[in-house]
């Protein structure tokens, strides 16, 4: 498979890993009692200050207003929340695809161990980006509920871009 194709397919099957992460976690919250439905969960409204929106949507901002030199409004929080999660899943089923190289080539615990590597990853960088606390500042069951929420994202990953090998 060239390198561009195996991109191509890595931020495909990376939005696939995104989408079955959201799953775990929508299940999740319909057992805590949650009754909003997936979509509109999925794409809920968010914050009304830059002060109260999640990592996602800061990291947009740091990045748009960088890039560009003008301020992103408030009023784009949950648009540039919503982009940040879906490009950065994508972003890394990306590499996934580049390092694999060839579906083919793909290993049964592959999927986990890359869905351990992006949990852990940003357990790096954000707190480095001042948008996470450092790792060791939350408790057990939260870092074990997002490690296996990117466990399932690391295998879904897999097992999408495992199905590209015959296309």
């Amino acid at each position: 498979m060239s390198f561009v194709r195996s991109a191509v397919c890595g931020l495909g099957a990376g939005a696939a890993g995104t989408v079955a992460m959201d799953l775990l976690w929508y299940v999740r919250y319909k057992r805590g009692g949650g009754a909003t439905p997936f979509l509109e969960w999925e794409f809920a409204s968010a914050p009304t200050t830059w002060e109260d929106a999640g990592a996602p949507a800061k990291i947009f901002k740091l990045l748009y207003e960088t890039a560009t030199h003008n301020e992103l409004p408030a009023s784009q929080i949950q648009a540039a929340s919503n982009l940040m999660h879906w490009a950065y899943g994508s972003q890394w089923g990306a590499v996934l695809g580049i390092a694999v190289g060839s579906p083919s080539s793909l290993r049964r615990l592959q999927g986990p161990l890359f869905g351990a590597l992006v949990w852990l990853s940003s357990y790096v960088s954000v707190p480095i980006a001042g948008f996470y606390k450092p790792i060791w500042s939350y408790d057990l069951k939260t870092l074990w509920d997002d490690l296996s929420a990117h466990l399932v994202y690391g295998a879904a990953t897999a097992a999408a871009f495992w199905t590209t090998r015959k296309s």
